[in-house]
C-alpha cells in the first residue's frame, strides 16, 4: 500500500491479498486451488512482514505459523520501525516542516505495509496533524479507505468518505474528487445500496483512474451489474448499453454482454443462460457475495417485470417457452413474487393464464391522498371532543 493511486490495471497488493483470504474461506473453491491460495498468501505475508496476520491466520487454521518465521518478522518490524523513528526524530531537529511529514507518512505507510490497522490509523492522524495541503489530507483519507476495504470495516469506511466529502468543500481537485465516487460507490454496492452504488459508478465511467482499487474491466463489471437492477429501460440504453466506454471492454468480461443485451433486447432464454454464467463470479466476489440471493430477486423480479409489461394477459405455457423453462417452475417463482408485492399481476390456475394487474401511479397517488384525509379527519374530530370536554 505504498501508492495512493494505482499504476494503471495495477491493483493495491494488500487489496488482491484481501481477495485471496476471502477465496481461502469460501465453501464453493475447491481444495486444489486453494492449496496455490494458500502459498500466495504465505509469500505476500512473507514479503511484507505481516506479523499481526501470519499469527492470526495461524490461529484460525488457514496457515501453519512457524515461531521461528514469526520472530524474525517481529524482529524486523521493531528494526524497522527504530529506523523510522530516529529518521523522525532526525528531521523534527534539523529539517522542516515538509521533511517531518514526510517522515511520518513513511511510518504511517509501514504500519499499513505490514498489517498493524490500529497502528496505521493513530500514525495517519499524526500524519494528517503534520499536513496542510487538502490534497494531501485527502491522499491520507485514500489510505484510511483502502485499509477499511481491506478489513471490511464499514464504520471506518463511512466516516472516511464523509470526512473526505467536508475536505472538499475547502477545496481539493477533480481527480480525486473523481476517485472518491468510485470509493463511495464500492462502499454503497458493499452494503446493499446498489441504485447510488450505479449513480456514481455511472460518474466515473469517462474519468476512472482508481486502479488500486481493481482494474477497469471489473469496474464496469459493478457498473453493469448495478445498473441492471437501478435503471429504467431508456437510462439503461442511454447510459449502459450505448455507452462507448463500456462496449469497449464488456467482451472481456465472461456473459456480461450477453447478460445485458439479452435484458434489453427481451431474449430471456439467452438471458437466463448468460445470467447462470455470471452466478458464480458474483459468489466468489468478497464485495457482492454477502448480497449474492438478494441480488437474484432483484435481477428475476426485473426481468419478469420487464416481460409482463407487454401483456395484459398471458399464458403460463408461453412465458415458460419465453425462459426455457418449466411450466412448473413459473408457477413457483411467480407465486413467490406475487406474495412478496414485487410482481402485480394474479395467476389463474384452472386456465393456466397470468393477469397483470399493474397499478396506474396517479390513481395509487389519488387513493393514497384519500386516505390520508381519511386520517386527518378523524384524528380533528377526535381532538374537537377533547376540547369540547
Amino acid at each position: 500500500m505504498d501508492s495512493v493511486v494505482g499504476e494503471e490495471g495495477k491493483q493495491q497488493p494488500h487489496l488482491v491479498l484481501a481477495h485471496k483470504l476471502f477465496l481461502l474461506s469460501h465453501q464453493d473453491v475447491d481444495d486444489l486451488a486453494k492449496v496455490d491460495l494458500r502459498a500466495d498468501v504465505l509469500a505476500a505475508v512473507k514479503s511484507d512482514d505481516m506479523a499481526a496476520l501470519y499469527e492470526s491466520l495461524g490461529g484460525s487454521g488457514v496457515l501453519e505459523t512457524d515461531p521461528a518465521l514469526l520472530a524474525e518478522m517481529r524482529a524486523r518490524i521493531e528494526e524497522e520501525i527504530r529506523k523510522l523513528d530516529e529518521k523522525i526524530a532526525d528531521a523534527e531537529d534539523n529539517l522542516g516542516e515538509s521533511e517531518v511529514r514526510e517522515a511520518h507518512l513513511a511510518k504511517s505507510l509501514y504500519f499499513i505495509r505490514v498489517g498493524e490497522k490500529e497502528k496505521a490509523l493513530e500514525q495517519l492522524k499524526v500524519t494528517e496533524g503534520k499536513t496542510v495541503a487538502v490534497g494531501q489530507k485527502m491522499d491520507l483519507v485514500f489510505h484510511t479507505l483502502q485499509i477499511g476495504f481491506f478489513y471490511m470495516d464499514f464504520d471506518l469506511i463511512s466516516k472516511s468518505i464523509d470526512k473526505a466529502k467536508k475536505l472538499f468543500e475547502e477545496g481539493g481537485d477533480w481527480e480525486r474528487k473523481n476517485r472518491l465516487k468510485v470509493y463511495e460507490g464500492l462502499y454503497c454496492m458493499a452494503t446493499r445500496n446498489f441504485k447510488k452504488a450505479a449513480s456514481l459508478f455511472l460518474d466515473s465511467i469517462s474519468t476512472f483512474t482508481t486502479y488500486e482499487l481493481f482494474p477497469y474491466d471489473t469496474f464496469i463489471f459493478y457498473t453493469v451489474l448495478t445498473s441492471v437492477i437501478s435503471l429504467d429501460r431508456v437510462s439503461l440504453k442511454q447510459k449502459v448499453v450505448d455507452a462507448p466506454e463500456i462496449l469497449a471492454v464488456i467482451g472481456k468480461v465472461p456473459h456480461l454482454s450477453e447478460f445485458l443485451n439479452s435484458l434489453y433486447n427481451c431474449q430471456y432464454k439467452s438471458f437466463f443462460a448468460a445470467f447462470s454464467g455470471l452466478t458464480e463470479q458474483i459468489k466468489l466476489d468478497r464485495y457482492l457475495q454477502p448480497h449474492f440471493r438478494y441480488y437474484m430477486r432483484e435481477v428475476r423480479t426485473v426481468v419478469y417485470s420487464q416481460f409482463l409489461e407487454s401483456y395484459k394477459s398471458v399464458t403460463m405455457e408461453a412465458m415458460a417457452s419465453a425462459f426455457g423453462v418449466t411450466v412448473d417452475f413459473i408457477d413457483l417463482e411467480l407465486s413467490r413474487f406475487i406474495a412478496a408485492g414485487k410482481l402485480h399481476c394474479k395467476i389463474d390456475k384452472v386456465a393456466g393464464v397470468l393477469e397483470t394487474n399493474r397499478p396506474d401511479a396517479r390513481n395509487a397517488f389519488y387513493q393514497a391522498t384519500i386516505k390520508q384525509g381519511d386520517f386527518l379527519l378523524n384524528r380533528i374530530q377526535k381532538l374537537s371532543r377533547v376540547i369540547d370536554l
